[in-house]
């Protein structure tokens, strides 16, 4: 496994994640962003009180400018640059915040299963907004998975989960190990690893931010232009027709440190 300290990059961490499909970055983020992130996940709740929230995703992103200035921090952007290179666009983020007790699994799957990108070139960082532990529903991944093809998808409603979907394989379960992070870590993965998490039943909320950025070479391929979550972040423009960055609007958006500078 490859797990470095923030602002560091361990000799052969490119290496083991072509190897392992994964890496680990802690204290990425300050703890004061952290609070606000966490902010910014109840005041979705309650924006949006018909979602369950584990359901906050790329959708709302369009005019929502915290969201934009928490996926383009340099510190985060640094991370992606070493797997895609420096022109960044976002493809999509999403908050999977699993309340106590009540929180959904996410059933093992491949991301790449999923997605409108041509080429599958992206990687995704999970950022830790709350502790994340077996207790409570952490990631959980199959190392070196992602060397193998994409598999097929097969619906599953039998258990209560996010996707309502999980690989049609089977999964050697023991070979998985567990993302435990801290508040301000970030897990990196491949497309194609296959991941998964257990429900929380735990009295901790398990929260994390997906983000998901693409070199601005690879396109979005799905019908709605501009995507919601496209956003020109890093580097040289490319194929996508990207949002503007919104403006903050006091009257309608999350307040946040620094909101309203240009």
């Amino acid at each position: 496994m490859a797990d470095t300290d923030a602002g560091t990059t361990e000799p052969g961490v490119l290496d083991r994640f072509e190897t392992d499909g994964y890496a680990i970055f802690r204290g990425v983020l300050d703890q004061e962003l952290i609070a606000e992130a966490a902010g910014h996940v109840d005041w979705l709740r309650r924006r949006h009180p018909g979602l369950r929230t584990e359901q906050l995703g790329h959708t709302l992103m369009r005019d929502d400018p915290f969201w934009v200035r928490l996926v383009a921090d340099p510190r985060l952007l640094d991370i992606a640059e070493l797997f895609v290179g420096p022109d960044i666009d976002l493809f999509a983020s999403h908050y999977i915040s699993k309340p106590p007790y009540t929180g959904q699994a996410v059933l093992w799957h491949q991301d790449a299963a999923f997605w409108p990108l041509e080429p599958m070139r992206v990687v995704t960082l999970w950022l830790a907004v709350d502790r994340s532990t077996p207790e409570n529903g952490c990631v959980r991944l199959v190392p070196g998975s992602h060397r193998g093809g994409i598999a097929a998808m097969r619906a599953n409603t039998d258990v209560d989960n996010v996707l309502g979907e999980e690989i049609a394989v089977e999964v050697d379960e023991s070979a998985a190990v567990d993302m435990v992070l801290a508040p301000g870590d970030v897990e990196v993965h491949h497309p194609a690893i296959v991941h998964g998490s257990a429900a929380n039943t735990s009295s901790h909320r398990r929260c994390g931010l997906t983000i998901r950025y693409i070199p601005s070479s690879t396109r979005i391929t799905a019908p709605e232009r501009p995507y919601p979550s496209a956003f020109h972040l890093r580097g040289e423009p490319g194929v996508n027709l990207c949002n503007p960055v919104p403006v903050y609007d006091p009257a309608r958006h999350y307040p946040f440190s620094g909101a309203g500078r240009r």
